[in-house]
């Protein structure tokens, strides 16, 4: 495509492109915005290494001068985007960038691809922390990202721990996610540690003299409640006796709720009341929501394959679509149209504000970039396919989504540290309404399109079907 252009000679045409996303993944309501960190990085480090020219010359197919292009290649557009951590709902402009196309269409695939992934994974995590019965981290269960081992690479583990601890988990078995982003990291031992020991006691007692004030036992390499639990209890009271306290047992395997009832009964009558019950076994948030109606004694979760995957829904499918086109110092509306509604774009240069009623999102609205912002006024809003729908808001407050965060090619946007973003997104759940945070057959968000922007929608499919009709 590059080469294309410049052959064509149109390498220094100026276009905006858009990344935004169709439909929320699992049946959602939302989606949490993450993975921006990643394509700032990407952006400002993309260049062409002496080596990677030497490969491209050898494929026989670019002339001297694209590679001289390619050698002096930077990135020197503008990319306006929503924060990470932020929440948002199909159709949205979660990137909107401004540039040469020589540069924009080169970065489509990676952009793409570190959006759609952490996003994906954010969501996912938040899914799974509502189901411990707490929407917010501060009302759930605590629970710690273990996928490491399941996901698809080492990238993938890494940066879906980061997306995790974003979406509400508490914590990382990924020690180089801990390191590289900060975030808090835990685990207890493998079966394989039990094991390798004479008796399971044995194996039990030589991990806490390692890890006394961090002493979480597995229990179920054997059998949960004949010897894990029973060997736990010997094992705490002798941490006791040295100043320690027995933290928490993990069961990884059996009938989780009849297990953990079990297991919180022999705690409780040994006097260790406070030791937390953690369970694991390819949990996913269906299994977790039926675990906490049965009444399971479970207080933290470990969940790994399910989460790291985002099993049940593999993909967010964000898109990166042309939006306009410069001619004669002003940007061109430009469309995509298509038998399904759905993948029909909206064009031109554009923005997205968020209407606030008291502490909770209302509607959004996706506007032209040149309208005027409502300040007050009563507004009345319209689906943009069923437009008999409609919903006017009164005595609101406004919040414009897409922030500058490279101009020029150059960085202005301070990005926050995954802590900071994890708590931002925890007051971005909050401000919506418990029908659209609903797991199943949720509430559909308010996204409406402004009338200039819907019609010039209009207008250009009108002159689109023309166009082809001759």
């Amino acid at each position: 495509m590059m080469y294309g252009f410049y052959k064509s000679g149109r390498m220094e045409q100026r276009v905006v492109f858009d990344i935004f996303y169709r439909m929320n993944p699992c049946d959602n309501g939302y989606v949490i915005c993450a993975g921006l960190e990643q394509a700032v990085v990407y952006l400002r480090n993309l260049r062409f290494y002496p080596e990677e020219i030497a490969y491209l010359r050898s494929l026989g197919i670019f002339d001297e001068g694209f590679l001289k292009e390619l050698e002096m290649f930077r990135f020197t557009g503008t990319v306006y985007a929503i924060p990470e951590g932020t929440v948002v709902f199909p159709q949205e402009p979660l990137l909107r960038l401004e540039g040469r196309i020589f540069e924009l269409q080169l970065v489509e695939s990676a952009l793409l691809c570190f959006i759609n992934h952490q996003s994906l994974i954010a969501t996912k995590a938040a899914r799974i922390v509502q189901a411990t019965r707490g929407v917010l981290v501060e009302d759930a269960h605590p629970t710690s990202e273990f996928g490491l081992r399941r996901a698809q690479n080492g990238d993938a583990a890494v940066f879906g721990a980061r997306a995790a601890y974003i979406g509400g988990c508490t914590s990382t078995s990924n020690v180089v996610a801990g390191y590289n982003f900060s975030i808090p990291v835990s685990g207890t031992q493998a079966h394989s540690w039990i094991q390798s020991f004479d008796s399971e006691l044995e194996a039990f007692r030589a991990y806490v003299d390692a890890f006394p004030n961090r002493a979480v036992l597995l229990v179920d390499t054997y059998d949960v409640l004949r010897s894990g639990v029973p060997n736990a209890i010997r094992v705490g009271r002798e941490l006791r006796e040295k100043g320690f306290d027995l933290l928490g047992v993990r069961i990884d395997s059996g009938d989780l709720a009849y297990l953990s009832k079990a297991a919180r009964k022999l705690l409780d009558e040994a006097g260790f009341q406070q030791t937390q019950i953690i369970a694991s076994d390819d949990l996913d948030e269906d299994t977790i929501r039926d675990l906490m109606v049965q009444g399971a004694k479970i207080d933290g979760f470990g969940v790994g394959t399910a989460l790291i995957t985002a099993k049940g829904c593999p993909a967010l499918g964000g898109v990166y679509k042309l939006a306009a086109e410069e001619k004669d110092g002003r940007f061109i509306p430009r469309i995509k149209v298509s038998e399904n509604p759905l993948k029909v774009t909206n064009p031109g240069k554009k923005k997205v504000i968020r209407f606030y009623v008291g502490n909770k999102a209302s509607a959004d609205l996706i506007m032209l970039d040149e309208e005027a912002i409502p300040q007050g006024e009563p507004v009345t809003l319209f689906d943009p396919v069923h437009t008999y729908k409609r919903k006017t808001i009164y005595q609101y407050t406004v919040r414009e989504l897409l922030i500058p965060v490279i101009v020029d090619g150059d960085i202005v946007y301070e990005l926050p540290a995954v802590e900071e973003i994890r708590s931002f997104a925890q007051q971005e759940l909050a401000t919506l309404s418990s029908e659209t945070l609903r797991p199943k057959n949720p509430h559909t968000y308010h996204v409406d399109l402004s009338l200039p922007l819907w019609e010039l929608k209009r207008e250009l499919m009108a002159r689109m079907r023309t166009a082809g009709a001759n």
